[in-house]
């Protein structure tokens, strides 16, 4: 028994090698119409590899213009199958540059954003690839006004949003923490600025007065009165959405302080 078992491992391995060999065989082959023919066939089979490496040598070697339009969709669809997303998001925009009348245009467009929106990194990141996705997908929704894929873009889009918001939320609190304080009270009032539905909302307007105060407590004396009432004035319109215990005790000192300082300079100028 154990014997048979052995035999039907080689012969299974003999099989294996003369398959890959067929294979490496086809890539290197000048029969392209075999080779698109095999693509076809594996990409259909779910062997995403396989077709793409096939579709590769295509589209070096094969200039049917037949064909062309095929094989530069179904390489990129090979890429997006196979989670490449940075590659397979240039693959899709070459293609809507090659052929914007394809029947896969929309698709196509779609995927490009699609791609760029999967190629996004963490909101500490660098947020290009976010904003250029975001641009794609309303690009494409101005196109494309009555697309199937328009809930999915709006959702994509919010969430891009999303993380854009993070991302500045991110940098203002970070120049808080590294003492950055001016830098910090500028990107905070920013920030209240550009969202002001965002959950980082009572977040950020602590970090506005804590860092207004900082900001003002030491600066040149000229320059503290205005600083300090700033913090004053902060403090009168964010303090009531302050709602954890020491986060309001926080403020209301640094409000204190404030008030107590401007009384000192008042009483030095007379």
């Amino acid at each position: 028994m154990k014997k048979c078992a052995h035999i039907a491992l080689i012969l299974l391995a003999v099989i294996m090698l003369g398959a890959c060999d067929g294979y490496n065989k086809l890539v290197k082959s000048t029969d392209y119409a075999t080779q698109y023919s095999e693509a076809m066939r594996y990409y259909n089979e779910g062997r995403y590899g396989r077709a793409r490496q096939l579709f590769e040598s295509l589209q070096l070697n094969y200039h049917e213009r037949k064909n062309a339009e095929d094989i530069s969709w179904y390489y990129a669809m090979t890429l997006l199958k196979q989670r490449e997303y940075y590659l397979a998001a240039y693959t899709f925009s070459l293609f809507n540059k090659k052929f914007p009348y394809s029947e896969h245009a929309e698709e196509g467009r779609y995927n490009a954003a699609y791609c760029k929106y999967k190629d996004t990194p963490p909101s500490y990141l660098d947020q290009s690839t976010t904003k250029e996705a975001i641009a794609e997908f309303e690009s494409f929704a101005e196109r494309y006004p009555n697309s199937v894929h328009i809930p999915e873009v709006n959702a994509y889009v919010d969430e891009l949003n999303n993380l854009l918001m993070q991302k500045d939320y991110d940098i203002a609190v970070g120049y808080y923490n590294i003492e950055s304080y001016h830098a910090a009270y500028v990107a905070l009032k920013n920030f209240l600025n550009l969202y002001p539905d965002s959950p980082n909302r009572e977040d950020a307007m602590y970090y506005v007065i804590l860092s207004g105060y900082e900001y003002g407590a030491n600066s040149r004396e000229d320059k503290m009165k205005e600083r300090l009432q700033q913090v004053v004035s902060d403090f009168d319109s964010y303090s009531s959405f302050i709602t954890n215990e020491k986060r309001k005790t926080a403020i209301q000192e640094a409000y204190t302080k404030s008030k107590a300082l401007l009384a000192q300079l008042e009483t030095s100028t007379k």
